[in-house]
């Protein structure tokens, strides 16, 4: 690879915000998991493999990073969202699945936007907060 373009890669996660990480790894994912698929319509059982691999190792960290004592019931939901997307993973590996791929993907992808919405609507509320905390309250009609 393009040594400039490592230090491209490295400079943008190393600046990264959380949140842009983690966008970062669901674009990861959702690649890799379009890179098994290819695998499987070309008959490349080791880019089929590689892709459902490093999909698998994503879809777990997020698993493994969650905080069931702050998250409750939304943690517990994605830990079973996360957990059947491994399964269908594996699954989709043995069989050669490409739908089962399709539906994690399509998971995956509606998970990043959720995420990536909520990420605005947490900046945007961060953006009024100083201004609530010293003590702004909004006008009221007079009667």
């Amino acid at each position: 690879m393009n040594p400039y373009l490592n230090q491209y890669k490295n400079n943008q996660i190393n600046t990264a915000s959380p949140e842009q990480i983690m966008i970062m790894l669901y674009d990861g994912a959702l690649r890799f998991l379009a890179q098994a698929m290819q695998g499987i319509d070309d008959n490349d059982i080791e880019l089929k493999n590689r892709g459902i691999q490093k999909a698998m190792a994503i879809v777990m960290e997020f698993r493994n990073t969650l905080d069931h004592n702050i998250g409750g019931e939304i943690a517990a939901n994605l830990d079973a969202l996360y957990d059947y997307m491994i399964r269908e993973m594996i699954q989709a590996n043995l069989k050669k699945d490409r739908q089962k791929l399709q539906a994690v993907h399509a998971m995956l992808a509606d998970l990043r936007d959720t995420w990536k919405e909520a990420i605005v609507i947490a900046g945007n509320e961060s953006r009024l907060s100083p201004a609530v905390n010293a003590g702004y309250q909004p006008l009221k009609a007079s009667l």
